[in-house]
């Protein structure tokens, strides 16, 4: 009997040849857990589908996996879209998932959740890092689209409370895939306008309207900003990331230009609370100041103003009476020692000393003459050296040595025999 054997890699092509063209498997709808799931370093999603009783390997490429808000873990239900295909190396089928959305929580909660748990752990919501809100700005930035109820109720809340503020609008999408990278344009486009109080905002809406401010890029926009920032998204109820990040929050645009002035009826009542105290402070001064004047009045000096002068005047008596005693006593030490100094031989007959110190060098004189050399080699003597070193004893010479005999007249070299 013929047998035409093929081999797996045929029979793996035949399969995925009729599960890739079967029209019931290039759309599928499928729902499960994830479990081992794996985010490659190039952006791709690997994990398993399961239920009760089976389980499907699952892959999403980075091109599908970019636009999902939420970070898939081990256990979550989720509910995805994909065709079935085989992996021919290993001859399993699997699905390539195109879309995948948490199933019952909601796609976008659970990304809201997940970015607001990671940017806590930063820190990025601390009290600490929080600036404070001037309390009467001169400069207010607004970041929202220029047109809607938002911008109006914000211009027409400033211009009313505080007319003096100045507003800068920097106009920006607030919905849509690029309305993050236009709100971040527009923050650090504000940044350099010298603002007191930077407002962050736009009306209301649904969840996926008000995303944008949900985003991880703007969170940190608003962070790194140096300016006060108040945010202002959506209606009392809504709460976006960009609220725990900005500095004050504000639960709708108009209560945003509340907060960023004051009341320029408050301020008029303020100042008028100001000068009153300023009155009371500076009346509360005099008085202090006429006690103490009339403290000074009564002072014995001011009454007898000769007095402080007398005790000075007698002092310096004293220190006078002082200085000329100790003068006179220097005086007279002085004259002691000159009279001393006067009955000393010197001063009554120079000439005795004189004569005295004459004596005693003409005695030193003839002293050193008589111990001379030159008087000791006059009486016959002479002076024998071997080397410049005068000789003393016999034991320092040797047979053939060289020496010189010095003599009153003059000297000669001899070698010893």
């Amino acid at each position: 009997m013929n047998r035409d054997y093929i081999t797996v890699t045929q029979l793996t092509k035949y399969i995925k040849y009729r599960i890739d063209n079967d029209t019931n498997l290039q759309e599928v709808y499928l729902k499960g857990e994830i479990s081992n799931f794996k985010a490659h370093t190039r952006g791709h999603f690997y994990f398993t589908i399961k239920d009760e009783n089976s389980r499907i390997n699952a892959v999403m490429f980075a091109s599908s996996a970019r636009n999902v808000k939420f970070m898939p873990e081990d256990g979550m239900k989720v509910l995805v879209t994909g065709r079935i295909s085989v992996y021919e190396a290993t001859g399993g089928y699997q699905i390539y998932v195109s879309e995948m959305q948490e199933d019952g929580v909601g796609n976008l909660y659970v990304a809201f959740e997940q970015l607001k748990k990671k940017l806590m752990q930063e820190g990025l919501f601390a009290t600490e890092h929080k600036k404070r809100i001037p309390r009467i700005p001169k400069r207010v930035g607004v970041v929202t689209a220029p047109t809607g109820a938002a911008i109006r109720d914000i211009i027409s809340t400033i211009q009313r409370r505080f007319p003096l503020t100045e507003i800068y609008l920097f106009p920006c999408l607030v919905q849509g895939e690029q309305a993050k990278e236009d709100i971040v344009r527009q923050i650090k486009r504000a940044e350099n306008y010298d603002l007191d109080v930077l407002i962050i905002g736009r009306g209301g809406g649904s969840i996926e309207d008000l995303w944008a401010f949900n985003e991880e890029m703007v969170a940190r926009a608003i962070y790194d900003c140096p300016i006060p920032t108040i945010s202002a998204v959506g209606h009392e109820i809504d709460f976006t990331i960009a609220d725990f990040v900005s500095d004050l929050r504000a639960p709708t645009p108009t209560g945003a230009a509340e907060i960023a002035v004051p009341n320029k009826s408050d301020v008029i009542n303020y100042l008028k609370q100001l000068t009153i105290r300023l009155k009371k402070a500076m009346e509360a001064i005099l008085e202090r100041k006429k006690k103490k004047l009339a403290q000074f009045k009564e002072h014995y000096i001011l009454k007898n103003p000769l007095d402080l002068y007398a005790a000075k005047i007698q002092k310096l008596d004293y220190l006078t009476d002082q200085l000329i005693r100790d003068y006179r006593n220097i005086i007279e030490k002085k004259k002691n020692q000159l009279n001393i100094l006067k009955r000393r031989p010197l001063f009554e007959d120079p000439s005795l000393i004189l004569n005295k110190k004459k004596q005693k060098y003409t005695y030193l004189l003839g002293k050193l003459d008589a111990l001379s050399p030159l008087k000791t080699l006059e009486r016959g003597y002479s002076i024998l050296k071997k080397e410049e070193k005068a000789i003393t004893s016999i034991k320092d010479l040797n047979k053939d040595d060289l020496i010189t005999i010095q003599m009153k007249d003059g000297s000669k070299e001899a070698i010893v025999q």
